[in-house]
């Protein structure tokens, strides 16, 4: 069974302005979150700047967001390395603390062969019982998950359940779908991507877009869902420019910003990320306020 299906926020880490993370405001997120329908939250991830947080404070957020959402939705918690012993130790200590599976980055930096990423994920994932999302974003890792290593592991391993598809590649994750004949559950790591992937086979998306717009994300998936497509598509394409002008920078630096314009405090960032160009607002702030959350 899928760990969740619909729209999972990729949720942010608030921060105080001390660059401490802010658990009061992530209280609130958390609330917010749940109170418009999204279906799963997805924490420590790439937008919950995991890069930046000791192991201790990636751990402390973890057990904070589970002790919180106190299994109302399911909790996911991003626990991948590109140090394979790391992403154990982070995977054995998130399931202590009751998450509903983990979300595994392929390693970055080292540039793993396809063997290697097999191992590395084989490794982590069999250190644990919970159920894990592999997780394929070439752009930021240098290095591509192929579709043939994805139905291996699905196969090899009995918690490797699927993978949150962010390689932007239509024609490689068609592939998987192809190849994988409904073994694998797919995700969409793109919010501008959610219907094509879910035309695919696809059961939903681990998005950003959500934090912002937690109802509209989820509704675009759940349209989907309930045979609505035109529906759904209708959603996806209204949200497209507020999907890009949150990605005119790195995320999650335009979310974060988005955040604080509707006044939840999300802070500020972790060197080296910095806050927003101001160049860059008018184009957030239009997009907002058009698609009806600003």
């Amino acid at each position: 069974m899928a760990v969740f299906t619909g729209a999972g926020v990729a949720i942010v880490t608030p921060m105080k302005a001390n660059g401490e993370v802010n658990y009061e405001k992530f209280g609130e997120l958390i609330e917010f979150q749940i109170e418009n329908g999204t279906d799963a939250i997805i924490v420590c991830g790439t937008t919950g700047e995991a890069s930046t947080l000791s192991h201790e404070e990636h751990l402390d957020v973890i057990k904070y967001c589970v002790e919180k959402v106190n299994k109302r939705i399911p909790v996911i918690a991003g626990t991948g390395s590109n140090c394979t012993e790391t992403a154990i130790y982070l995977s054995t200590e998130a399931e202590k603390y009751g998450v509903d599976g983990v979300l595994l980055v392929s390693p970055y930096y080292n540039k793993a062969t396809q063997n290697g990423l097999y191992a590395h994920f084989k490794a982590t994932a069999e250190s644990i019982k919970v159920p894990v999302i592999l997780y394929n974003v070439p752009s930021r890792t240098g290095c591509n998950i192929l579709p043939e290593t994805i139905v291996r592991l699905c196969k090899d391993v009995d918690n490797i359940m699927g993978v949150k598809e962010a390689s932007g590649n239509i024609s490689q994750i068609a592939h998987l779908a192809a190849i994988s004949h409904g073994m694998v559950d797919i995700y969409s790591g793109n919010d501008d991507q959610i219907v094509p992937i879910m035309a695919l086979g696809g059961l939903g998306v681990i998005s950003v877009l959500s934090n912002v717009a937690p109802r509209q994300t989820h509704e675009i998936c759940q349209k989907f869902l309930d045979g609505d497509v035109e529906g759904s598509r209708e959603l996806q394409l209204k949200a497209m420019d507020l999907c890009n002008a949150l990605f005119c920078e790195v995320n999650p630096i335009p979310v974060k910003k988005a955040l604080n314009l509707m006044g939840m405090e999300a802070g500020t960032l972790r060197m080296p990320l910095t806050d927003m160009d101001e160049a860059n607002v008018p184009r957030l702030e239009k997009a907002m306020k058009e698609f009806g959350i600003l």
